[in-house]
């Protein structure tokens, strides 16, 4: 049974990020002043997959704790419970980064986290990596961060990566 975080993804948050995806096809072409109309998408659709990746992960976390608190008894312990599962989450104020998620969900008896993750799929080595490519573009758009314009020119002499905060991204496609 798919979780309620998982269904609201899908009708949702997908939906939010097909409309990007269609603005995006829209401005295809080689009119002048395509390639920065181009840009300005691709730095919206960044954010807004950060973004959405965040209230997912924060809501499958609100979902998990509501799960693990439900069965405790007396009634009366669980909200406080609830509230010590939820202080400080850091998926309430910072990135969807594998660290905060680490964090958020290690609270819940997920001590390592990405271990789990990755026994699950072995395409999530890669997933994490590319979670914190996405992070370090969402960071450098989101201070309008010289490492984009450095990227840009870049990108136009071929090559499609930039080095923010030392790991080596790809650009958005």
């Amino acid at each position: 049974m798919p979780s309620l975080s998982l269904k609201k993804w899908q009708p949702e948050r997908q939906e939010w990020l097909d409309e990007i995806e269609r603005a995006h096809a829209r401005i295809e072409g080689t009119a002048r002043g395509r390639r920065y109309a181009t840009q300005k998408v691709n730095h919206a659709y960044a954010v807004l997959l950060s973004s959405e990746f965040q209230g997912f992960c924060r809501d499958l976390h609100s979902e998990s704790v509501n799960a693990l608190v439900s069965v405790i008894a007396p009634n009366s312990l669980q909200p406080i419970i609830r509230a010590a599962l939820t202080l400080n989450r850091k998926l309430d104020h910072g990135n969807p980064n594998p660290g905060n998620l680490g964090d958020d969900f290690g609270r819940l008896g997920i001590a390592k986290f990405w271990d789990v993750v990755r026994s699950a799929d072995a395409k999530s080595t890669r997933r994490q990596a590319r979670l914190e490519e996405l992070n370090a573009w969402r960071n450098a758009i989101a201070i309008s961060s010289s490492i984009l314009q450095g990227s840009e020119a870049r990108r136009r002499s071929g090559s499609t990566k930039f080095a923010p905060s030392g790991a080596l991204c790809e650009g958005l496609r």
